[in-house]
């Protein structure tokens, strides 16, 4: 393990906090702005009852976060351009894929707002082709860009190089997270906790490793994360949006792939992955019996739900859940 340098913390804890205060104020104004443009959700007509009176809630909330955490990590490349050692221009790799998935979910939650109600968006089948060419964009970045092509396995001292392998491996990751936070952002804060405790876990072990750029990408992240759970908190007043979740997901998985700790991520990631395999579950299950469902509904918050648990009750222990299964990440990091 090598020797941690105690000044990276208090500095990546910092950013966070910047985040979070740059964050906190400009949420009121955006807020605002979404509500004079309309840009509210819509809420599918198959979802319980209590879910309906969230019809017209300023979505496109995703933007809450990322533009802080972009001009945030924007401006400390350019001070390092300028020969000082803010942070180090390697960080622009996840930066750019929390730019473009962000983009991509503004697309399809704009798309849905001024689109037929049926439609709610734009294809899944485009959707998925365009967050494959940028997962690829991202991981020959991360490969030839940054050299990275290891995996660390819990137990054993050194990564293993997996070569181009590496490629297929960080595009099945960056999309499939992508989707599995997408899939979780469903209740007030929910989404938003999880990420949070799971950016924390992350740079955590980013830490550990001496990554200190990775580390303050991290917390700038959580920082401006907390700010928007100001909004987000129950009853929300701002949802992320796919602008939020795609994103979240896609930097999450690229934040966990240059640790190279990406095994651990469905371990870091649990609720991620619970909810992603309940929706499968539900999906195939309904599709062998002709028509029965497994859960009472999916995603598996729904499930709870409607066995009688609270909104706020599902969140809470899920996000009780999550601390630990990013607790437990981190200790396998530590093998």
């Amino acid at each position: 393990m090598p020797t941690i340098t105690l000044s990276i913390m208090p500095y990546s804890l910092t950013l966070g906090t910047l985040a979070f205060l740059f964050a906190v104020i400009w949420g009121r104004p955006l807020i605002e702005q979404l509500k004079q443009r309309r840009i509210g959700a819509q809420i599918r007509i198959e979802l319980p009852d209590s879910y309906q009176v969230k019809t017209g809630t300023p979505t496109m909330g995703g933007l809450l976060f990322i533009v802080p955490v972009a001009l945030i990590t924007l401006f400390l490349n350019i001070v390092n351009l300028l020969g000082f050692n803010a942070i180090g221009r390697s960080i622009l790799v996840p930066l750019g894929v929390l730019v473009s998935f962000g983009l991509l979910g503004g697309i399809d939650d704009y798309m849905g707002v001024r689109g037929r109600r049926e439609q709610f968006g734009m294809s899944g089948r485009v959707k998925f082709t365009i967050q494959t060419i940028l997962a690829l964009g991202a991981a020959f970045a991360l490969y030839f860009g940054l050299e990275k092509r290891t995996i660390a396995i819990p137990t054993i001292p050194e990564p293993i190089d997996i070569g181009l392998w590496f490629i297929p491996v960080a595009v099945f990751l960056i999309v499939a997270f992508s989707n599995a936070v997408n899939l979780t952002d469903g209740m007030d804060a929910l989404a938003g906790t999880s990420s949070a405790v799971a950016f924390a876990a992350y740079g955590i072990i980013a830490y550990l490793q001496q990554q200190s750029y990775l580390v303050a990408f991290s917390f700038t992240i959580v920082g401006a994360l907390l700010a928007f759970l100001w909004y987000n908190a129950y009853p929300a007043e701002l949802f992320m949006g796919d602008t939020g979740s795609l994103a979240l997901g896609a930097t999450l998985a690229t934040v966990a792939l240059m640790t190279g700790q990406y095994l651990l991520l469905p371990v870091v990631g649990f609720l991620f992955v619970a909810e992603t395999l309940s929706v499968m579950i539900q999906v195939g299950y309904f599709k062998s019996t002709k028509g029965k469902r497994f859960f009472k509904m999916s995603p598996l918050h729904n499930h709870f739900k409607l066995m009688g648990w609270s909104e706020t009750q599902v969140v809470q222990r899920f996000w009780l859940v999550g601390i630990l299964a990013a607790m437990l990440g981190v200790a396998l990091a530590l093998l």
